[in-house]
């Protein structure tokens, strides 16, 4: 079937619906756990280093999410995958509100992470396909906003709604997220599933600056795990200020998160991708110098800002580098996948790990750790681009 030609009566519509895929599948699915932590933890309903794991099934379900979406999308429509994905989210926040076992916790957390991961992969290419060439940068910001409208309303509004109970906490995020499926049900792109990937001829031989890309974007999976899962528990708990104080700087994070994605696209359109990749990382360097050596709210606060501006600001750099180094569509596509894999593989054994490490209460080793995979990222990025220069004075 051949794709219908842009349509300026549908392309906002569909630009919306993939930001309020964005918003519930990680924004509220992932990233609303990161406040409710210290709450799930006071509450007795699991001990410190279960509720961390916790937060790492999610990780893990991501990654099976991202491995499925694509098959998902080929078998069914992604209108249909879409809405079922939102649904499924709804089922895992609702069910959350019931602390069962650790057991039934774990599969509901790891069903939220597939769902986040199968909407990443099919959300936002299913609305790009019916934007015009000249207006997609602006719709592929608009839909990463998601991440960060998600992370900014869950640190608002989730300290409030604990006012009234951890359960009725889960219960109304499943509710904001059934909304959220009810207003942009209509708004999916119509797609036929089975007809839509056609038969690829073989490819040239992987680039060694596709593999150095990939494994930066790795480096970047780790660095981002403390800041993402653990900031609201380390400022509540590890430094004594208070959940209420946690979530203020997670909602810092949000703003960041917000933001980040324009701010990072429009730098890289003025210096280059390259160029900005490596100022980022930078910032990200410097974020984790500041919480690691203060606790005064200022070094916090620039800290939640930065590393939440790079949480998804990242994606479009990462995605420039892949068209820098692919010309042709298919191309790119193929290597955002594995790079999405590697990336979902990375976080989670990071989750999984860095869990072990917040169990223990080792908080500066936590954000070491970090911070460190940051500044091999960037040596990585600055030795790549060297060579570059290098080889093309040959």
């Amino acid at each position: 079937m051949t794709p219908a030609p842009p349509s300026t009566d549908r392309f906002w519509p569909a630009v919306l619906a993939a930001l309020g895929a964005m918003y519930v599948g990680i924004g509220l699915a992932r990233f609303a756990y990161t406040p409710l932590l210290p709450a799930v933890i006071a509450a007795g309903w699991f001990p410190a280093d279960q509720a961390a794991y916790l937060g790492a099934a999610n990780l893990a379900g991501y990654l099976a999410g991202a491995l499925a979406g694509r098959r998902l999308a080929v078998r069914w429509s992604t209108a249909v995958v879409g809405r079922t994905m939102i649904l499924a989210t709804a089922a895992s926040l609702f069910a959350c509100a019931v602390p069962v076992s650790f057991a039934w916790f774990s599969a509901w957390r790891f069903l939220s992470g597939v769902t986040g991961g199968v909407l990443m992969v099919i959300a936002a290419p299913a609305a790009l396909r019916i934007v015009p060439p000249e207006r997609r940068g602006l719709a592929s910001g608009v839909i990463f906003t998601g991440v960060g409208l998600g992370i900014t309303s869950s640190g608002v509004f989730v300290p409030l709604l604990l006012g009234l109970g951890l359960r009725e906490t889960w219960a109304t995020l499943g509710l904001v997220t059934l909304a959220i499926a009810a207003a942009s049900w209509r708004f999916w792109p119509p797609e036929a599933g089975a007809g839509e990937l056609a038969a690829r001829p073989e490819s040239p031989a992987w680039p060694a600056a596709a593999t150095a890309l990939v494994c930066l974007y790795a480096l970047v999976a780790v660095g981002l795990v403390p800041h993402m899962v653990f900031l609201v528990a380390y400022v509540a708990q590890g430094i004594g200020a208070g959940i209420a104080a946690g979530s203020a700087y997670w909602v810092l994070f949000g703003v960041g998160a917000s933001v980040g994605p324009s701010l990072f696209g429009q730098l890289a359109d003025r210096l280059g991708v390259s160029r900005t990749l490596a100022l980022a990382l930078a910032a990200q360097i410097a974020a984790g110098v500041l919480i690691l050596t203060s606790t005064a709210p200022p070094a916090l606060a620039a800290s939640s800002f930065l590393v939440g501006a790079f949480t998804p600001g990242c994606i479009p750099l990462i995605l420039g580098r892949i068209r820098e180094i692919f010309h042709d569509p298919v191309r790119q596509q193929t290597a955002w996948g594995r790079a999405t894999m590697i990336f979902a593989v990375t976080q989670a054994a990071a989750g999984y790990a860095l869990s072990a490490v917040f169990a223990h209460g080792a908080y500066h080793l936590l954000f070491g750790i970090g911070a460190a995979a940051f500044t091999l990222a960037l040596l990585l990025e600055l030795g790549r681009a060297l060579l570059a220069r290098r080889l093309a004075r040959l």
